[in-house]
């Protein structure tokens, strides 16, 4: 362990860090940890880094930081979006990467029990092996641990017709922040024994508990899966489309919505021509043995809309055809610091949305880029700032404080799966208003009165 208590905040935090097994106050540790994928930067470092390899590194950290009042963050991956994770000046960083093993799989009663820091890529992969599937697929699936998933009830590009994180997770080994070990949910499929605090920790962005470990809720692969590429002359008409796929009462497995300038920075970064098909790109999947009838209903939705589309006839051009959505961020990340938004609306008004976002763009002068999980309302609409250019203050901020409040007068809300963090407080009232917010308060306390576990953020 490298120590410099010289370059640290916290002489309590310093000894906590001493005393894990596994820690360092290295300044190069403490800037790995620092902050996540959102764009936000704190001002200063975190005092230390301790990195659990097990349950009991976890309870004795959080035993240690109730005796110091020592403010923990917990993280995974670090592959989160609303700054959820990150750290600052007077706070340890509880590092759970390590953790990433798979403890049990039961092919028979379909579940698997994994570590917190295991990829969701991982689990799928491992689920694979036995003909099953781990429902929830956000789109950084080969980056973002299932920790990160629970604390911030991740969705993506499954969760219309198969949920989000939430619906796949069945109970939890959770530690409080005074030590104690505490288990939610249980095995069976349904359960209903006392007040559900297996579904109050997740998204819960690691302010109640510290997840140590899950038993997650596996499906059977889907025995067909037919694949539709569309093209729009826009985004709206992409949208009016993915409203009137789900009017037309079939539930797609994806739905995914891109901009014309978003399929323009993919093109610059995998060498393809999407853009020049169209303003706007609509990838539609449906599965299960009604797949191809669905695709047909699907089609005839679309059709009136649509500039051209094509189905996928193979299993190597479908992947060719989720890579492309897949890599949506990625490649706005070659562009300069992309902070993405996360709003829902309701499904009917997707066209709406979208419109208003290009409105914004232009009063702002803020460059936002839009894709979507369409089938349930989900966009995230992203916005591209050069180097220095800050995203919490600014025409960045005004940007986004507008498309919230856009999403609420749709009848939406401010996020749909990325979470609170840090960078959505702003709004959280005008959303949950002052007596949701005073019982969520009340609670945050029950399980954590000395206000230690993530401070500053979510609720």
């Amino acid at each position: 362990m490298s120590t410099n208590v010289s370059e640290i905040n916290s002489e309590a935090g310093a000894r906590l860090v001493a005393a894990a097994r596994h820690g360092s106050t290295a300044e190069a540790d403490r800037r790995n940890v620092n902050t996540d994928r959102s764009g936000y930067t704190p001002g200063t470092l975190p005092d230390g880094v301790v990195y659990a390899t097990s349950i009991n590194d976890v309870v004795e950290t959080m035993v240690r930081a109730t005796a110091g009042s020592i403010p923990i963050v917990a993280r995974g991956a670090g592959t989160g979006l609303a700054a959820g994770s990150a750290a600052k000046a007077g706070e340890i960083v509880l590092d759970l990467s390590g953790m990433n093993r798979i403890l049990r799989l039961d092919p028979m009663e379909q579940i698997i029990v994994v570590e917190p820091g295991i990829l969701n890529a991982e689990v799928n992969a491992a689920a694979g092996e036995h003909g099953l599937f781990y429902a929830p697929d956000p789109a950084s699936t080969a980056i973002c641990s299932i920790g990160g998933n629970i604390a911030t009830n991740a969705g993506g590009m499954r969760c219309a017709k198969y949920g989000v994180t939430r619906e796949s997770v069945l109970a939890l080994k959770v530690v409080l922040p005074d030590g104690r070990l505490l288990v939610t949910g249980r095995e069976t499929i349904k359960g209903v024994t006392g007040y559900d605090l297996n579904a109050l920790m997740i998204g819960s962005e690691g302010t109640l508990g510290v997840v140590v470990e899950a038993t997650l809720r596996l499906r059977p692969l889907p025995v067909a899966t037919a694949t539709v590429a569309a093209f729009f002359p826009d985004i709206v008409a992409a949208a009016q489309a993915a409203s009137a796929i789900i009017a037309a009462r079939i539930t797609p497995s994806v739905l995914e919505l891109m901009d014309g300038p978003t399929l323009a920075a993919v093109d610059a970064a995998l060498g393809t021509d999407y853009r020049s098909r169209g303003g706007a790109f609509l990838l539609a999947q449906t599965d299960g043995y009604g797949a191809f009838l669905e695709q047909e209903v699907l089609i005839q939705a679309i059709e009136p809309l649509a500039s051209s589309y094509e189905k996928a006839t193979d299993p190597q051009r479908t992947a060719e055809l989720l890579r492309v959505r897949r890599e949506a961020i990625p490649s706005l990340e070659l562009l300069g610091n992309v902070c993405i938004g996360d709003v829902g609306v309701p499904r009917g008004r997707l066209a709406e949305m979208v419109t208003g976002i290009e409105e914004i763009s232009r009063r702002t002068g803020v460059r936002i880029f839009t894709v979507a999980h369409a089938a349930d309302g989900n966009l995230h609409p992203m916005i591209v700032l050069d180097e220095g250019q800050p995203s919490t203050e600014g025409p960045a901020k005004d940007a986004l404080g507008q498309m919230f409040h856009l999403a609420r007068s749709l009848g939406g809300t401010l996020t749909g799966e990325h979470g609170v963090g840090i960078l959505k407080r702003d709004w959280l009232h005008d959303e949950l208003g002052s007596d949701s917010l005073e019982l969520q308060h009340a609670i945050r306390r029950v399980f954590d009165p000395l206000g230690i576990l993530n401070p500053g953020k979510a609720i």
